[in-house]
């Protein structure tokens, strides 16, 4: 099996499989990696691969590995399902229900390495529901598709985010007689 060629087929042998976890839609009619199975934009367009190269996440140094471990899962399933092979990007190649599958076996609670999966997805979550890799404010600005599709409200002009209206709908609990103005307990 060829090894990825730099960081563009690692990339994309990475948002396929955050396209597979958090759909989206193809950002040109020639894209591989995402698989446009959803409308709006997935966990791709959401920023995942620079969350998942943030120092802080502590997942950059292994991402060649993971996506060479994709790509010889993909072999594996290729041949398993008798599935022609492609040699460009084993993974990139599955259609979307094929990694779907491909993905399921590798989440399942007895498959050895789920952990490691578990974490890959866990960063395809945080890119698309809160923009880890921006400030919250710019994210917003930038029209984030994760945070826009979940309705995150932007902050007020201050830069503060307030919430006058109950989440709930009305308020659960009075105020502790100790808190101070600024919500702290005194």
């Amino acid at each position: 099996m060829p090894e990825p060629e730099g960081p563009e087929s690692r990339n994309a042998v990475l948002e396929a499989f955050a396209d597979t976890i958090i759909p989206g839609e193809k950002r040109h009619p020639d894209d591989r990696a995402v698989a446009g199975v959803s409308a709006g934009g997935g966990a791709v367009a959401s920023g995942v691969i620079a969350v998942l190269e943030t120092p802080e996440g502590g997942m950059a140094p292994a991402l060649d590995d993971l996506a060479r471990t994709l790509d010889e899962h993909a072999v594996r399933f290729r041949t398993d399902h008798g599935l022609p092979p492609d040699e460009r990007e084993p993974f990139v190649g599955l259609r979307y229900d094929e990694r779907l599958a491909l993905v399921g076996e590798l989440l399942a609670p007895e498959h050895p390495e789920r952990a490691m999966w578990a974490g890959l997805a866990m960063f395809s979550f945080m890119a698309f529901d809160t923009g880890a890799h921006m400030h919250t404010a710019d994210a917003i600005a930038a029209g984030h598709p994760g945070l826009a599709t979940l309705g995150f409200a932007p902050p007020g002009e201050d830069g503060l985010w307030r919430f006058p209206a109950y989440s709930y709908g009305r308020q659960l609990a009075d105020i502790h007689p100790d808190t101070d103005p600024t919500g702290s307990p005194a």
